[in-house]
């Protein structure tokens, strides 16, 4: 079986996701932008994770609110995401991977949409997660993953989708209209979530989650 590329701008950050895609049967190879992939020629298939926030320049926008660009990431994953895209192979994206997505395709970010989604940090630097309820779009590929119609996810962004990407659809939202999640309906599995599945890996819509990512690039289960 070949391995599935995870990109991350900071190894030490990479350990859930790791977790949560290995446990699914994938053999995951990560990369930083220190440490970053000559090719996906011989990758089954992209995850890319959370992190900072992607430079505004990319989407047309002078930088007002996004936090902790790093160009390098953004440029490597880009990079990586057109390969992916251009070779039919399967990709996951997760919190900034949805947005670099979203952008990827040609849509915008709204670079602060408060802290409802983000959580809170507490004395000590112990950061607390937020919870909400996501409602998913009947007739996506997500529904068809995680066959339910609502749950709950665990979240932790400042920053949303805008403008949606020509060609993408919304796949899942929350009550307070923020898009949770996106797919491309021409691609064979290109589907980006706003949420931190691998923070709840074992909520069942999750596991079914990273179960058809692996599926998708050829894990039989």
């Amino acid at each position: 079986m070949r391995k599935v590329a995870f990109t991350i701008g900071y190894l030490r950050k990479a350990g859930p996701y790791l977790d949560a895609l290995r446990a699914a049967g994938l053999d995951v190879e990560p990369f930083t932008p220190e440490n970053p992939p000559a090719s996906l020629i011989n990758y089954a298939g992209l995850v890319l994770g959370g992190g900072g926030d992607i430079d505004p320049k990319y989407y047309g926008e002078p930088n007002h609110q996004a936090q902790d660009p790093r160009r390098e990431r953004d440029e490597l994953e880009l990079a990586l995401f057109k390969q992916a895209r251009e070779r039919g192979l399967p990709v996951l994206g997760i919190c900034r991977g949805l947005q670099l997505i979203n952008v990827a395709y040609g849509g915008t970010l709204d670079q602060h949409i408060g802290d409802a989604h983000r959580g809170d940090t507490h004395l000590g630097g112990t950061s607390k997660h937020a919870t909400h309820t996501v409602s998913v779009a009947e007739g996506t590929l997500l529904k068809s993953i995680v066959g339910a119609t609502k749950f709950d996810v665990v979240s932790r962004h400042h920053q949303a989708i805008k403008v949606l990407g020509a060609g993408l659809r919304v796949s899942a939202t929350s009550a307070d209209g923020i898009v949770e999640a996106v797919e491309d309906p021409t691609h064979p599995f290109l589907l980006g979530v706003q949420w931190h599945p691998e923070e709840n890996s074992r909520n069942p819509e999750e596991t079914a989650l990273f179960r058809g990512f692996a599926r998708a690039a050829g894990v039989r289960s």
